[in-house]
């Protein structure tokens, strides 16, 4: 099993995190939920996995290419 860092593609605010620790996920699957120019962006998991970590919470500004959180593919 490889660990897989999930990087934002956009400087913004975290609105919502919807997945936590130990949830699967699958490919293209959103895990996080940013605020950006009044638009809503979804951070998604880069493949099928189990979430391992968030790294960011709810409200805290992310800038492009922050690690947000880790899975486990």
């Amino acid at each position: 099993m490889a660990i897989v860092d999930v990087k934002t593609v956009i400087t913004g605010n975290v609105w919502k995190i919807l997945k936590k620790a130990g949830e699967r996920v699958e490919e293209d699957e959103p895990i996080i939920l940013l605020e950006s120019m009044k638009m809503e962006i979804p951070v998604t998991a880069p493949e099928d996995g189990t979430v391992t970590e968030i790294l960011t919470k709810e409200e805290n500004t992310v800038a492009e290419g922050d690690v947000v959180a880790r899975i486990e593919a």
